[in-house]
């Protein structure tokens, strides 16, 4: 048995299917196929069950793979702490973040991270879906993600601080002479909103229900900084996290009252090693 044949049934399990498994770990499909076999063979079990919709676990299966898991991811952290030893660490570093979420200050840590770990490759996606985020979280899927909220253990969640949301007005309106706009004010004007089912969307909707507005709708967007150009042109007022204002609309900014808030929650995968750990830490040291 090897830790590659450990990797390539964790991958089956996870994807369904030899197929899909071999794709994502760019391997040939019958080397992936004989390796699977050849591990089933050597243990003298059955891992997986041959159904219709694809390959599943079988219960000796799903006991096996907890095991290889803590394996697999042991191995790793020894590979990682070995090549930061030597500020050598190589590699990918998945991050991933909820929609308009450390716009400022996770350029600005990643770029400490880049010069502490010049070959660590980094790649950053968001996810609007704050529901999407957390099935990525749980399956490991990234190896850091910058969240509102989680159901993670607290060892597994460190709290960074705090995301202000701002009204974003456009050029002209009586808004902009106060120091803070009150959201009744804002309710009879339309509204630039995000994609239905988005996290963003989602706390726009409670902050209306919750000052009993119902404003009609202007637009929906996908991008914080498409919602903040359309809100300056006059399309309608929105509603976004403070560090999401891109460069050049910070004088159409107001902060609301009631004030509008959320938590950000860093969330590390399972047995994050030190790049997780490095990152957290630059992230630790913004201000929020």
């Amino acid at each position: 048995m090897s830790l590659r044949q450990f990797e390539y049934a964790l991958a089956v399990a996870e994807e369904g299917s030899v197929t899909a498994a071999a794709e994502r770990l760019r391997v040939a499909q019958p080397s992936m196929s004989q390796q699977i076999r050849g591990l089933e063979r050597d243990l003298g079990v059955e891992l997986f069950a041959r159904t219709p919709s694809g390959l599943v676990p079988t219960v000796v299966g799903r006991a096996f793979l907890r095991e290889a898991e803590v394996a697999v991811q042991a191995s790793r952290r020894a590979r990682e702490t070995a090549r930061a030893g030597s500020d050598d660490l190589v590699g990918e570093l998945v991050v991933s973040v909820q929609l308009g979420f450390g716009t400022r200050q996770l350029p600005r840590a990643l770029g400490a991270l880049r010069r502490r770990f010049p070959r660590l490759e980094v790649s950053v996606f968001e996810e609007p879906s704050s529901a999407e985020l957390e099935r990525l979280c749980r399956q490991g899927l990234v190896n850091l993600a910058l969240m509102a909220a989680c159901e993670r253990s607290p060892s597994d969640a460190h709290h960074l601080g705090d995301e202000e949301f701002v009204a974003v007005l456009g050029a002209g309106h009586p808004g902009l002479a106060a120091d803070r706009v009150g959201l009744r004010e804002l309710g009879g004007e339309p509204w630039v909103r995000f994609d239905r089912n988005s996290a963003l969307d989602a706390v726009l909707l409670k902050v209306l229900r919750d000052n009993d507005l119902d404003p009609p709708t202007a637009a929906r967007v996908s991008q914080t900084a498409t919602a903040v150009r359309w809100a300056a042109h006059g399309l309608g007022v929105t509603l976004v996290p403070a560090s999401a204002v891109p460069e050049g609309h910070e004088h159409l900014v107001r902060p609301v009252f009631p004030a509008v808030s959320h938590p950000v929650i860093a969330v590390l995968r399972s047995g994050a090693g030190p790049a997780e750990a490095a990152l957290l830490e630059f992230l630790r040291r913004e201000e929020w």
